[in-house]
Formats: structure tokens, sequence, C-alpha cells
């Protein structure tokens, strides 16, 4: 079996075949996976994929992260698209890891990896170029000392809400468009009697707090961590009530029916474009839906969602198009 993304290429191409490794946010790779003495991910769905297949995985969130007595195998962080999560990241790993411990940090030229020598630069940390293939490269650092990384959250304010953000959770330090178009529109459609709603994929938890706000009973779900823990801290901010666990879509709510699901799907995974989870929450939306329950969500204009929904359930709505996005409807 070989590597299938770029930046396990290059750690193939390096390690060898024989190589285990204890990777940090790592892609989906089955090469990396069968590579992996444990991984460390805020991902749900990817610590699930690890787990199938007998590896240890956890969350930075975890209260006790059990790595292996060992750390002969080199961990590897694998550096994301958004710099300050990246930046988070490597803060966690020092306070985590004994001084002096060995890190390499992975990742592509266009996902920001050339920007890593100066950071390391600037927190006194030894930076050596190890390899550099399939537009990637591979750099090795040694852990310093410091303090958990707390001050990566932030607050801010938007429809008369405190959110608490973090680095990478969608619409981070800011309330996006379509969230706001899809607000709107709730405002104007929603029934005033309480409803039983969830928000799938629920970011920094804006729609929640809003929902809960209005009386709704709200439960949330999001396939990271760090959103999660967001959402939870959006809705203790505002002093509401609500539900948030990890999902990868509905995986965590087997059984359970609502009146409505609300939904601003995502559509990327680091640099590129997916459908799939947004998929699957339209595709099994029913088997989530009481009788007369509604699915709403909001997505740019050009994604191809009205096939989706035609296929799920026979019929949509739009309910609200500003050209840049739609909020569609559909009904149980």
């Amino acid at each position: 079996m070989s590597a299938q993304t770029p930046a396990c290429q290059l750690l193939e191409r390096y390690y060898g075949e024989r190589s285990t490794l204890l990777p940090i946010v790592p892609p989906q790779d089955d090469w990396l996976i069968a590579r992996s003495m444990a991984m460390i991910s805020d991902n749900v769905a990817l610590r699930a994929l690890w787990q199938a297949q007998g590896r240890a995985a956890f969350s930075p969130f975890d209260s006790a992260i059990a790595l292996p007595d060992s750390l002969a195998a080199p961990i590897v962080l694998f550096w994301p698209k958004a710099h300050q999560l990246g930046a988070w990241w490597l803060d966690w790993l020092c306070h985590l890891l004994p001084e002096g411990s060995a890190i390499e940090i992975v990742g592509e030229h266009q996902g920001g990896i050339k920007r890593v020598p100066k950071l390391l630069e600037a927190r006194n940390m030894a930076c050596d170029k190890l390899d550099n293939a399939r537009r990637c490269s591979l750099f090795a650092t040694r852990s310093v000392k410091g303090d958990a990384p707390d001050a990566a959250w932030t607050n801010f304010s938007a429809e008369g809400l405190m959110l608490v953000s973090h680095p990478g959770v969608f619409g981070h330090g800011k309330l996006d468009d379509g969230t706001r178009l899809l607000l709107a529109t709730l405002e104007e459609r929603l029934p005033a009697s309480p409803q039983r709603v969830l928000d799938m994929g629920c970011g920094d938890g804006i729609i929640s707090a809003w929902l809960a706000t209005r009386g709704h009973h709200v439960s949330a779900v999001d396939v990271s961590a760090f959103a999660v823990s967001a959402c939870r801290r959006t809705l203790d901010a505002n002093a509401c009530e609500g539900r948030v666990v990890e999902s990868d879509v509905y995986s965590a709510l087997a059984g359970e029916r609502f009146d409505l699901i609300v939904s601003n799907p995502p559509f990327h995974q680091e640099r590129d474009i997916t459908y799939g989870p947004s998929a699957r929450l339209i595709e099994q939306a029913r088997d989530h839906l009481t009788p007369r329950g509604q699915l709403v969500l909001v997505a740019n204009a050009f994604l191809p969602y009205s096939d989706l929904l035609d296929r799920a359930f026979g019929g949509f709505e739009v309910l609200a198009d500003d050209r840049r996005f739609k909020v569609y409807r559909a009904a149980r």
C-alpha cells in the first residue's frame, strides 16, 4: 500500500515502508493509518477510522491522553490550512510533551508550510529542513515548555449574541453571510411554538444560540471538537441551554428525531471541495425527522444540492436567494 496524499507521500519517501509514526491532525490516508502507533485529532470521524484499525486515537480535549510509554516513533504534526490553528497545535504539543521532545512538521506549500520556519524562530525553536517533495516540506524541531494555548479563543458579537470562536472553526471571528441569510429566513418562517431542533455542523454555535434564545429545544453536533467546545462556550456566554456533541453527521444520533434540522453545511476539507458530509446530511435527514419535520439549509448558490434534495425528499422549495446563497426547505 502506498501513500495517497502528498504530505504522506513525502513521509513515505523520507521514512520508508517500515516507519511507525505518531501523527497529529493527520489527513485520511490508509498508508498512514497502517503506520501509526496512535493519533491525535479534533476530528471525530478521523479518530473513528484509526480506532477501527485498532489504533489509539485521542482528542486534544481528552482529560488524559495516554500516549505510548515510548515516544521513539516520530511525532508528526500535519500543518493545517489555517495558520493560527497550526500555531495552536504547535503550542499545545509543547505544553503536552517533555521539553526537548522531537516534533516534525509536514505540509503542502499551498497550505502555508513555508511560514513555519519564521513561526519556530519566533518561539526560539530549532528548525531543520529534512526533505522537500510533492510540493510539500518536512521540518524538524524540538519542543520548548509553555503554557496551555488558551489565548486562541476569541469573542465577538453578532445578531445580538456573544459568540466564542477558535481558529479552524467555520466562520472564525465573523458571521458568515450565508448564515446571516439563513437566520433572517428562519425569523420569518420558523413556528413560534417550541420546536425540537438539530443544528447540524454547529460551528461556533451562532445558530444554536439564536434558536435557544427563541425558546426552541436545541441539539447541536459537529465533527470537530473545537467547534463543539466553541458552541458550548457560546451557549454559556448567552445563558442558553442546549446539548452539544461530537458527531460525524448523524453518527451520534441513532434513533433520534427532530421537528427541524437546520444547517449551513461545509463543503471544504482543507483546500479540497467535498460533498460527502452534505450528501449524508440530506440523504439521511428523513430518518431523523418527525412526521411533519423539515430540513432547512443554506448553501452557496453554485453547489449541486437541488438533485440531492429531489432524490431524498421528492421535492423542495427555495425560501431565499440573494444570488450568492440559497436557503432550501424540504419536508418529510
